[in-house]
């Protein structure tokens, strides 16, 4: 679809269709109906899409059913590519929930936002070959702000890198497995800072958060994760503990206080963090794909996974240290790329990662490409 809207003879079988599922007759779509509509578009929608999407619709219209025509202003809506979000419009025609400040608006479909404040699908553990292929992206510093942060982030590299001798002699086991260890313990931290002040501000200012809270909280756990997986394979000394329990109490007082008065600049900060985190993760899986056959790193590299990593990440039966690397860099790829997108946006705002209305947008546009392209094989057939 690119701004053409829907012809009469789709409108008419899509009003057939909708009707095919209003099976108490009463000319409305309940999250029952949406959930056997969307069934018959298994080829477009997955099992977990539709269960996703239909609880989002049962739980942001308050268990409401809704009338045949709705559903049509909606679709006609998504088929024209206008946002039924409360959001600009990017060049291509996709919402961006950013561009308004505040705008807890309301769907053709009577979704609100209401579904962002408790709901949070998680992205980590089930990840594609796709998803896997991570490039090391970089943000460009324009503000002030962006530009200390990342002098900043370069500061803590430089000086981490000669503390623990990262750039000097050979990458191995031990050199990756406490560098690892460490930077997890802190790495676990912001997200959980972040959660917790806008936790506490919903509950003082008696508002919404507009869903991020929940994001940041997966974030953290998901830091702890990658933690709980790399001391399967090292169990760290006293001396190792206790740099972690200093640093812990140092990073953690310095970030909770630079979020409390500049939320903007600590997003950036570590969005500039994750990038270091990719090109890290990037350096241990190239000095594991160019080790020789018989070394440390080799034989390393094709050990059974801990079977924690196994479980979270669904790597199988056969899962190794390896698949281990590439799932832990896939996931700080998102950091990065969720703490860049969502530095500057404005308190009050909807999750642009998790907007419900945007996510039925879509919903809308594949189920009318869908029944477009099928209607058009009805007719050249």
């Amino acid at each position: 679809l690119s701004g053409s809207g829907i012809t009469p003879s789709l409108r008419a079988a899509i009003i057939a269709d909708l009707k095919s599922v209003d099976f108490d007759g009463n000319g409305r779509i309940d999250a029952d109906e949406l959930q056997a509509l969307l069934g018959k578009y298994n080829d477009t929608f997955s099992e977990g899409e539709i269960l996703e999407l239909t609880e989002i619709f049962y739980t942001s219209t308050g268990a409401a059913s809704v009338e045949i025509y709705r559903f049509m202003e909606a679709l006609d809506a998504a088929a024209s590519d206008k946002s039924t979000s409360g959001g600009g419009e990017t060049a291509d025609g996709e919402v961006s929930p950013l561009a308004v400040k505040g705008a807890f608006k309301t769907h053709p479909l009577g979704i609100g936002t209401c579904a962002s404040e408790y709901m949070f699908t998680k992205t980590h553990g089930k990840y594609t070959e796709e998803d896997l292929n991570i490039e090391a992206t970089h943000v460009p510093p324009v503000t002030f702000s962006d530009k200390t942060a990342l002098f900043a982030v370069r500061c803590v590299r430089l000086v981490f890198d000669t503390a623990t001798l990262w750039n000097f002699g050979s990458v191995t086991k031990n050199k990756i497995l406490y560098r690892a260890i460490f930077l997890e313990t802190i790495a676990a931290i912001p997200g959980m800072v972040a959660a917790i002040i806008r936790h506490f501000r919903s509950l003082r200012n008696m508002s919404r958060d507009g869903g991020m809270l929940n994001m940041f909280i997966e974030e953290a756990n998901n830091e702890r994760m990658h933690l709980l997986t790399f001391i399967r394979m090292k169990e760290p000394g006293y001396l190792f503990r206790a740099a972690v329990i200093g640093s812990q109490f140092g990073f953690g007082t310095f970030f909770l206080t630079a979020y409390i008065i500049n939320p903007t600049w600590c997003h950036r900060f570590i969005g500039y963090i994750e990038e270091e985190a990719v090109h890290t993760y990037t350096k241990i899986l190239n000095e594991f794909d160019n080790a020789e056959e018989g070394s440390e790193l080799y034989e390393w590299k094709e050990e059974d996974a801990p079977k924690i990593a196994k479980g979270y990440w669904h790597l199988g039966e056969y899962g190794n240290v390896h698949d281990v690397m590439k799932a832990v860099r896939a996931d700080e790829a998102e950091h990065r790329d969720v703490n860049h997108a969502v530095s500057g946006v404005p308190d009050d705002a909807v999750n642009p990662l998790y907007d419900p209305r945007a996510k039925l947008d879509g919903m809308l546009r594949k189920y009318v490409n869908d029944i477009m392209k099928k209607e058009a094989s009805k007719q050249s057939a």
